[in-house]
């Protein structure tokens, strides 16, 4: 059953679709969003409810201090390995060969498959070298 969509999360939402390329924090978003009067725990509270829904992907931080939030968009998303800038914090998708020549590798030692839903691979994007 589907959940009900509140003004908050459908604002979060539309925030994040514009923002598919990007890691954030809660508190990065409830900044943007402060004209709204969308609070900080409200964030919170509705990326844990898309986090459920499946549309969001939530990592620690390289620090380790704060949880990113990402969102996945259910058209592109679902079946790709990901990309992510340590400088920058910018997402790309791996280029569809490679992603397919890596989940290979991975698969011929037999003793794992990658989820690929939930795969990022850190790095360092061509603008922050």
């Amino acid at each position: 059953m589907a959940k009900y969509m509140t003004k908050q999360r459908r604002m979060l939402l539309d925030f994040l679709e514009k923002h598919t390329d990007q890691m954030l924090s809660a508190h990065e978003i409830a900044s943007a969003l402060s004209e709204s009067g969308i609070s900080v725990s409200a964030v919170y509270r509705n990326l844990a409810a898309l986090e459920e829904d499946g549309l969001v992907t939530k990592e620690q931080s390289h620090g380790g201090n704060e949880a990113l939030y990402r969102y996945i968009d259910p058209e592109h998303c679902r079946d790709e390995l990901h990309l992510s800038c340590k400088k920058c914090g910018r997402t790309f998708h791996m280029e569809h060969e490679a992603a397919e020549a890596l989940e290979a590798v991975v698969k011929k030692t037999g003793a794992f498959t990658l989820d690929k839903s939930e795969t990022v691979l850190y790095g360092v994007c061509k603008n922050c070298r």
